[in-house]
């Protein structure tokens, strides 16, 4: 409880820095609690974000309890400084891959932010530490032939595979992520403009468009839901739905496109986000502009959609060589 100043509705106010004991009183998995509420409320961040940043920080948290040789309950919010940072970078690095220690650092550091912006902290903990260098790795796609060839694989003489060329389709047609898929409702589709509603990271909503094939597909698993559930549909609003009737996971998804991948006789194991990275390639080698694949993917930043020019090196030194008069 905090003593002297209260906000207009009545709350307690926290003390702002330098005001009796704040420091002291602050404890980091509070803090952190705090810190998880304002990600929810004030930004909006979605349920599988919040999920890491809590994973992420809540190893922060047991990591400083090891080294303070206390319970993470009693871990003050000020223990958090550079040599407590440094060293957990150091054992994460150990532990997993370099861009896994600079997702965990970089949730330190939106920790950080915050307990400076409440005057938790006087000094930025991060500060100077820099997160490891990381191997570039080109994206995961298909060739189109490939693309086809998967697209063909489900058996749409059954329910179960109707619904999987649909959901094979929509990913490719509009190269969407596994979490939107899954969370497409049949209101989100406009059939005649040819578009969907799609719900991205951070609950951000854009609009994309999607392939005639796609729509066929999506006739034809429509046509075959009272087959696919015959106990009835548990989510009525849902697309994708699983034979008990419910709304389809991310994991089924992953699974299915598992057993395709196979039965087609791809050579490499293909994840459903191959597709989408498939669908932005197959994209900027028919001469897409690399600002609207940005729109379409929904990425925040064009330096996470540049990865895709690294893709298409073949295709314009091919170019380079037949074009360039001293080549």
């Amino acid at each position: 409880m905090y003593f002297g100043k209260y906000t207009e509705d009545g709350a307690a106010k926290r003390p702002r820095f330098g005001a009796l004991r704040s420091v002291e009183m602050a404890k980091l998995k509070e803090e952190i609690e705090r810190f998880l509420h304002s990600l929810d409320v004030e930004e909006n961040v979605s349920p599988n974000t919040l999920r890491g940043y809590r994973s992420d920080l809540m190893q922060l948290l047991a990591f400083v309890a090891e080294r303070r040789c206390r319970e993470p309950e009693a871990v003050a919010a000020g223990e958090l400084d550079q040599t407590i940072v440094r060293g957990f970078l150091v054992e994460q690095l150990r532990r997993a891959s370099a861009s896994s220690a600079a997702r965990k650092l970089s949730a330190v550091k939106r920790l950080s932010r915050y307990l400076l912006r409440e005057e938790i902290l006087s000094a930025d903990p991060t500060a100077g530490v820099s997160a490891p260098k990381q191997d570039k790795k080109l994206p995961n796609h298909l060739t189109v032939d490939d693309i086809f060839r998967l697209l063909d694989t489900p058996d749409t003489a059954t329910a179960a595979g109707t619904r999987d060329r649909a959901i094979l389709e929509v990913i490719y047609s509009a190269g969407l992520r596994v979490s939107e898929l899954v969370g497409l409702d049949w209101q989100d589709l406009d059939e005649e403009l040819e578009l969907l509603r799609v719900r991205g990271k951070g609950r951000k909503e854009r609009i994309v468009p999607v392939g005639r094939a796609a729509i066929d597909a999506l006739h034809a698993y429509r046509d075959r839901i009272g087959e696919l559930c015959p106990r009835g549909r548990k989510d009525d609003a849902a697309i994708f739905l699983n034979q008990r009737g419910g709304r389809l996971t991310v994991r089924s998804v992953a699974r299915a496109v598992d057993n395709y991948t196979v039965q087609c006789g791809l050579a490499a194991k293909i994840s459903p986000h191959a597709l989408r990275h498939s669908f932005a390639t197959h994209l900027l080698g028919a001469g897409a502009d690399l600002r609207a694949i940005q729109e379409l993917l929904g990425h925040a930043s064009l330096s996470t959609t540049q990865k895709y020019t690294h893709v298409n090196l073949d295709q314009l030194m091919e170019t380079y060589d037949k074009a360039h008069p001293r080549s």
